[in-house]
């Protein structure tokens, strides 16, 4: 006589039956007889593919679990032995140690994404009824089948997700080269005297950057690379015509760059300079503040470092950046000047490179550091909380919540 199928198709109480544990079974029907897969192979491609599966880690944990049930590392399609049928409590242990309640959860999201399907009792509990000779006869819990059915399938998409992550990778390698090279470029234009509006190419720069979202995708980075690779062939242009120009004496700068190396040429947008300012800073004598390391102001202010000819390793390293940035986010000479004499040139050096992290939130950079200037010459200002927010908003990278900012008021 022949034996008839007595997988259960429904499920036990008020469980719902859904489409897509129909079309679950129906591949699993369809599935060829005695096809083999890897189990452990086809739970790496699930959690590869696991966005497009829109599975949650924690339901990979108690896949994983289902799987371990199951004695044999390969899956035979039409074997009766395809159902695992695990007590909660022992499931838990296995998914390391997660509650009863989350585990119902995750096993349901399990069987709504046809991961595996349930084959319930008619009683609801999980078991096998086993032959004289010891072989399972008939087992009623969770079915693998979808594992064997769905191996191609899985496959296929943990490549896609594979490919997707390599290319936005090398988006990401061409953004950063990108980003480098414009910085370096004009940090050294500044410092070499090139004829050139260099705020003007670091205020593109910024306003480029300045888009690019937390977690960027593909399409958001292609056009923003394009647009860096055009600015940075127009630095390179100028920085060639240089190599080309004839040097007879001191080059003649523009008048925006006057102001570094002569008269001050106050800008009509900051507030005016402290009274007798110039006169009484110490040139000799710049620092940071030991109680601020500098490896920390590198790791919560990692925009200063492209501008750096060596990198950033030492006080005087992060002062002679910062001396290098400060014309290009439009900061005037007697701003600088009035930091560095309240706040020590380290202190200003951190302070400046905090400003530059936060990219376009502040509009008006000279005149928040005057500020900031004359809260420290009043002892009321530290610079701790503006790295701390930098620390936080760096650790919220991932949050779609923006962080809240310790800075103090901008003057924007």
């Amino acid at each position: 006589m022949e034996m008839l199928d007595q997988n259960s198709i429904t499920p036990f109480g008020q469980r719902p039956l859904s489409l897509n544990t129909v079309e679950a079974q129906r591949r699993v029907r369809e599935c060829l007889e005695g096809k083999p897969a890897h189990k452990w192979q086809v739970f790496r491609n699930i959690c590869e593919a696991r966005a497009s599966l829109a599975i949650s880690d924690r339901a990979l944990a108690v896949l994983n679990a289902l799987l371990s049930f199951h004695p044999d590392t390969v899956l035979t399609a039409g074997a009766a032995d395809l159902v695992v049928f695990p007590s909660n409590r022992l499931l838990a242990l296995r998914a390391h140690g997660i509650a009863a309640s989350t585990l119902r959860r995750h096993l349901a999201a399990l069987v709504d994404s046809g991961l595996v399907l349930r084959r319930d009792s008619p009683n609801g509990k999980r078991y096998a009824r086993k032959t004289p000779s010891g072989d399972i006869e008939q087992a009623f819990g969770f079915d693998l089948g979808p594992i064997v059915a769905r191996a191609e399938e899985f496959a296929a998409q943990a490549d896609a997700a594979i490919a997707k992550r390599q290319a936005l990778a090398i988006l990401r390698e061409r953004m950063t080269l990108a980003r480098r090279d414009i910085a370096k470029m004009i940090a050294m234009g500044v410092e070499q005297h090139v004829p050139a509006d260099w705020e003007s190419y670091h205020r593109t720069f910024r306003d480029i950057t300045a888009r690019l979202p937390r977690v960027p995708t593909g399409d958001v980075l292609e056009p923003i690379i394009v647009e860096l690779v055009h600015l940075r062939e127009a630095i390179v242009v100028v920085l060639e015509g240089r190599l080309d120009a004839v040097e007879p004496g001191p080059p003649e700068l523009p008048a925006d760059q006057l102001q570094n190396s002569g008269p001050k040429k106050p800008n009509p947008s900051e507030p005016g300079p402290a009274p007798g300012g110039e006169e009484t800073v110490d040139r000799d004598r710049p620092r940071v503040p030991d109680t601020i390391p500098i490896r920390m102001v590198v790791e919560l202010c990692p925009d200063i470092v492209d501008y750096a000819r060596d990198g950033i390793r030492t006080p005087q390293d992060l002062i002679a950046t910062a001396s290098i940035v400060r014309p290009m986010l439009g900061i005037s000479l007697s701003a600088w000047e009035e930091a560095r004499i309240a706040m020590g040139g380290g202190q200003a050096s951190v302070v400046l490179s905090a400003i530059l992290q936060r990219g376009n939130a502040i509009k008006n950079p000279g005149g928040y550091l005057r500020i900031l200037a004359r809260r420290a010459a009043a002892g009321k200002f530290s610079v701790w909380p503006m790295l701390m927010a930098l620390r936080r908003q760096g650790q919220a990278a991932r949050d779609p919540d923006p962080p809240s900012s310790s800075f103090p008021d901008d003057c924007s």
